[in-house]
Formats: structure tokens, sequence, C-alpha cells
């Protein structure tokens, strides 16, 4: 072990959990700012207890997101000085817009929603929890267009005298079709995620509290099954597309997800394979037909190229090395992706028949399951997540930069190590207050967040 390996886990590790907060702020900013349009359009009550209840827990996971990003930053001067360095002029733009831009007018306007509640007219402060929510989004689009332009490298140069990537044109970069196309799977996702969060916590109040504002978690219930089967089609349908961008620009990561050793045509989609890497064959692989053909190419006859093909062009292309990521794992972050994030979306279909017509459902395993359908969601994402950063390897910019070459020269194994530690110590200690802060306030119900408020009465702010 060396220290390129340490700071690939550090990384991985803490992008990880990271991302455990991010889909799901994500979206909820969007659910909590339609449940106070709810609440503004019809004065109903039950929607603003709903907006002041929900907004409370997407404020305590937006500060774990805030908190878990700024360590990240560090990793870049620490463990990757040479990556940084490259891709410094390129990567300028789009975070600077993410920070100055994006990233500001969400944290601005958050601020004023959560202290504006007695200050503010209503039309105005409604209005900033939409701009927040747009703040995210943007956020969001910004961050993953920089993560396309390492898996499809566009509108740049490298300067001979320096060594290093210059940027030329931001629009392509910003218009990469890996970004756009990435960016609304990832949205898609991250409203899976948010509305299975609001079906956990109203499944939960409802199996346990049910006397308690039946009224309110039956309709925050019933959004959160539409908001998870609405982006269920939407993850469906631009994965589809992903499949394709990846057929293009990173033939390997979709070999190697599929374990498919020879380029074939028409090739079957594989449900289960037990492989020899080693030999570069599989000895169990029982597949669907023409399904991964279909989803490359467009045509159920297509051709799809394989793992030992592959590796001989890029040896051809690049030089000697070793291009194959890591097959197993890139193959069962595929199924759990797809399997897990599936099962959370038929959840949500499920839900919607068993709660129609203002149905509840009687069995006690039935709120369970819901419950459980966040954890998986949660999975699914990072699943994702692991598919799309370790079959990228062995770069970090593909065609541009290895992994093996963006490490910093000066950084120790003991340096990783050490490091690597305090994160661990410091992200254990914030997932024990995130869960005590979760546990208590979903505990304790709307009634400790949201006072009973007489008509055209203005509301308080949020207390802590």
């Amino acid at each position: 072990m060396d220290a390129l390996d340490l700071a690939r886990w550090q990384f991985g590790i803490t992008t990880i959990y990271h991302f455990l907060f991010v889909p799901l702020t994500i979206g909820l900013s969007v659910v909590v700012a339609a449940l106070q349009t709810a609440w503004h359009r019809t004065g109903r009550e039950e929607y603003l207890r709903a907006t002041r209840f929900f907004g409370k827990l997407f404020l305590i996971n937006f500060a774990m997101g805030v908190v878990t990003g700024i360590v990240q930053e560090f990793q870049f001067g620490m463990n990757w000085s040479t990556y940084s360095t490259f891709v410094g002029d390129v990567f300028g733009a789009p975070l600077a817009l993410e920070a100055l831009l994006a990233f500001f007018l969400e944290s601005t306007f958050i601020g004023l929603w959560i202290f504006g509640w007695d200050k503010l007219p209503k039309r105005v402060h409604l209005a900033t929890i939409w701009a927040a929510a747009l703040g995210s989004n943007l956020s969001a689009y910004f961050i993953l267009a920089a993560n396309a332009w390492m898996r499809h490298p566009v509108g740049f140069t490298v300067d001979e005298a320096t060594g290093r990537a210059r940027l030329t044109d931001i629009g392509a970069v910003l218009t990469n079709p890996q970004a756009w196309s990435t960016y609304v799977h990832v949205l898609g996702a991250s409203f899976v995620v948010a509305g299975l969060f609001v079906v956990a916590v109203s499944a939960y109040r409802l199996r346990k509290h049910r006397d308690a504002d039946l009224e309110m978690f039956r309709k925050t219930l019933r959004a959160g099954l539409v908001t998870t089967v609405v982006a269920g089609a939407v993850v469906a349908l631009s994965g589809d597309h992903q499949a394709k961008l990846m057929a293009q620009y990173e033939p390997m990561k979709l070999a190697s997800a599929e374990a498919l050793w020879r380029t074939e045509a028409p090739t079957g989609f594989s449900l289960f394979a037990v492989g020899d890497v080693e030999g570069s064959r599989n000895v169990v692989n029982v597949q669907v037909p023409y399904v991964l053909s279909f989803l490359a190419t467009g045509s159920f006859t297509g051709e799809v190229e394989g793992i030992v093909d592959l590796q001989e062009r890029f040896e051809q292309q690049f030089g000697p090395a070793d291009y194959v990521p890591n097959v197993p794992v890139l193959y069962w972050a595929f199924r759990l992706m797809m399997g897990l994030g599936g099962a959370g979306i038929a959840v949500g279909v499920a839900g919607l028949w068993l709660t129609r017509r203002g149905r509840l459902p009687e069995q006690g395993w039935m709120y369970g399951v819901a419950v459980l359908a966040l954890p998986a969601a949660l999975a699914a994402n990072i699943a994702g997540w692991v598919l799309t950063e370790i079959g990228r390897q062995p770069w970090t910019v593909v065609g541009e930069l290895m992994t093996a070459a963006s490490v910093s020269p000066g950084v120790s194994l003991g340096e990783v190590a050490f490091s690597l530690s305090v994160f661990t110590l410091l992200y254990g200690a914030l997932a024990v207050v995130e869960a005590r802060l979760l546990w208590r306030y979903v505990k304790a119900g709307p009634a400790h967040v949201t006072p009973t408020v007489a008509p055209g009465a203005p509301v308080p702010a949020f207390t802590y």
C-alpha cells in the first residue's frame, strides 16, 4: 500500500459521505417550497405545519452537506496537487460560478427564509425558499459540469510550456453532453431520495403517532409518493441516455459494468455473472438477449465493444498500461444502483395504489417497507456514484491525466494515513450528531417546531 491507495480511499469515503446529503437537500428544497406554496394558496394550517416540520429536517441535512463539502476541498491541495495544477484553469470557471452564483444564492436566501417568517411579506418569504431551491439545483449543475469534463474533456488545450489544461471555451464545458445528461439523471435520483425521505418520515409518524397530525402526514405521504414516481420516470429515461453516452465516450466503463470481455453484436444484458477476471471470461452469465445492444446503441443488433478489445485499442492509442477498472466492483455497483433504485420506485407506485381515495394501509409492515425504501434509495445513489468514478479509472481526466500521476508528490503514506484517521473520526462524530438531531425532531413531531398560529398572525421564525 502506498500514498496513492490511501488518498483514493480517503477521497472516495469523504465523497460518498458528502453525497448522502447532496441529493436529499436538492430534492427536499423543492418539496419544502412546494409545501409552503400550498399553504400560501390555501391557507390551510396542515401545509404550514408540514413546511415548518420538513423545513427543519431540510436545514439539518443542508448544514451537514456544507460541512462535509468543505472537508473535500482540503484534499485537492493536500493529496491531489498535481491533479489540481493540471485542471485548475478549467475547473476554476464552473466552480467559481457554483460558489459565487449558486451557493451564495442558496445560502443567502436560506438565511432570509429561516429568519424572515415574521419579518417579510408572505409572498416575499415564499420567494426566498424558491430562490434557495433554485440555487441548490444550479449548484449541482456547475459541479456536475466540472465532473463531466473529467470523463469527456472539451473546450481546452494543454499548454506545452506548463503542461496544464487551459480553458478555451467555457460554453463547451457547460454544454458538455455528459454534463447535462448526468445532471438530469442526478436530479431525478435526488427527487427520488427526497420523495422517499418524506414518505419514510410520514410513514413512521402515521405508524407510531396516527392520532397526531393525521391529516398532515396523510398529505405529505401522498406528496412524497407522487414525487418518487414522477422522478423515477425521469431516472429511467435519463439512464437510457446515459448508457448511450457511456458507449460513446466511456466504452470501457460500460464493458466493465456488464463484464463483457469480447466485442459482441448483438449483446445481451447480464442479470447475474460469476467471472474469472484473470482469465478474462465469465464462468456463469445469465443474460437477457439483445437488451445491452439496445441500451448502448439504440439497435437490438448493435455492436458493443468488450474489455479485452478495448484494452488493446487503448494500448495502441495511449501506450502500455492497464486500462481496465475494477470489474467486479463496477458490475455489482451497476446492479445495486438499478435494483435498489427500482425497489424504491416500486414502493412509490405501490404506495400510491394503497393510499388512493384517502385510504391508509392498515398493515404495520407496509409502513416498515416505506421506511426501509429510504436507505435503499440512498444506497442506489452511492452505487451510481461509485460506478461513475471507478469506471473512469485509471484516469482522473480521461485521455489526459492518469490517477497514478495525479497524487501529490510530497505527501507520504503516513501523512495520508493521519489525515484519513482524523477525517474518519470527524465524520463519525458528525454522523452521531446528524442521527440524534434527525431522530429528535422526527420523534417529537411537528408540534415541536410548529406552534399553532392564529389566522392572519405572523409566523415566528425557527427556534432551535
